[in-house]
């Protein structure tokens, strides 16, 4: 593969001007273009209305990497878990989480995690290397096939939610996001499409500045900077004052409700006090808040909240007109639920 060109690095445009030099006929560009983004085909051998020759000239000037299913676990609630074997042998988990009348893709955008939020255990793998965009792509292609496969549906929701942090790898996030919602790609809606971030605050402003269409998730889980510090060492650069100036520009921009996720810890970000902090943050834009239920990881010595705590929360919350859904978990039998994924597989 030394002089061989990845082909799905190169636009349409291109590939029509390759066949074109070589003499073939340029609708051999959509066939091909549709072989590899529509029909996610692993090998040029598996595009049947392409002639053995026209295949041999691909073989000679290109190569097709996907990434591959390692390992599948199933949940005793229906969740699969899908860790991804990447061409340098790295693995990634994606999540596979099915409701009455929709299934969610979760999935991950690096190998690993910088950030060492004290309660995910992605955060103590260190980080690795980020994705490409092609590898983003690919598990959402997957993910797809297992969801129509295991519960005769097609995927509703994408959420990057996954291992790693989504804005600490823009540049592909935003090209896997535009092949997924490309006619020429999945053709999913953007607004079906959640990235979420730990809140860094010039990269939220350009997701403004570049007037994105999907949703945007912050990973809050504390409204305070000493509290959100203790757990999130990256709020030491992006304090919760930066954090309100960047999501308040990013609505200006885009007029895109935000979805705040707030994880409950017992005893450290449960009761009223922080609830009350929590609403001072919310009523700066337009929000949503996702409570979601906290999963054990080793060692760690977080707790959840107990239900009655929970109860409070919501309720005072609710009592302040902000819309609140509580996520319960999904997947804890398989190391599948939210701040679990860490290469168990």
């Amino acid at each position: 593969m030394k002089n061989k060109k990845n082909i799905r690095l190169l636009s349409f445009e291109e590939i029509k001007k390759f066949f074109l030099e070589h003499n073939e006929k340029a609708f051999r560009a959509k066939q091909v273009y549709d072989w590899i983004w529509k029909k996610h085909v692993s090998s040029f051998e598996e595009m049947r209305n392409i002639s053995k020759a026209v295949i041999n000239l691909l073989n000679e000037h290109f190569f097709l990497e996907k990434i591959n299913i390692f390992k599948k676990q199933k949940s005793s609630d229906g969740t699969i878990k899908v860790a991804f074997k990447l061409s340098d042998n790295e693995i990634v988990e994606g999540v596979l989480i099915p409701t009455t009348n929709r299934v969610t893709a979760c999935i991950s955008t690096q190998v690993g995690c910088s950030l060492k939020c004290t309660f995910c255990a992605t955060g103590k793998l260190g980080f690795i290397r980020n994705l490409t965009f092609e590898e983003i792509f690919d598990q959402v292609a997957i993910l797809t096939k297992l969801s129509e496969e295991n519960y005769g549906q097609i995927l509703s929701n994408i959420v990057y939610m996954g291992m790693g942090e989504p804005l600490l790898n823009y540049q592909s996030v935003i090209q896997s996001v535009e092949k997924i919602t490309s006619k020429n790609g999945m053709a999913m809606s953007p607004y079906r499409i959640t990235i979420s971030t730990v809140g860094i605050s010039k990269m939220i402003k350009k997701l403004g500045d570049d007037k994105v269409k999907f949703n945007l998730a912050l990973s809050l889980h504390a409204a305070t900077d000493s509290k959100r510090r203790s757990v999130m060492p990256i709020n030491e650069y992006n304090s919760i004052d930066t954090l309100i100036e960047a999501l308040k520009y990013f609505y200006e921009k885009t007029k895109t409700r935000i979805t705040i996720e707030y994880l409950l810890l017992h005893n450290f970000n449960d009761n009223i006090d922080d609830a009350k902090e929590l609403c001072r943050f919310c009523k700066n834009f337009p929000v949503k808040i996702n409570l979601i239920e906290y999963n054990a990881v080793e060692k760690s010595n977080f707790q959840k909240s107990g239900e009655q705590k929970t109860l409070e929360f919501i309720e005072y919350l609710e009592s302040k007109n902000l819309i609140v859904n509580l996520r319960r978990s999904r997947g804890k039998d398989i190391d599948a639920a939210c701040g679990q994924l860490a290469n168990k597989s």
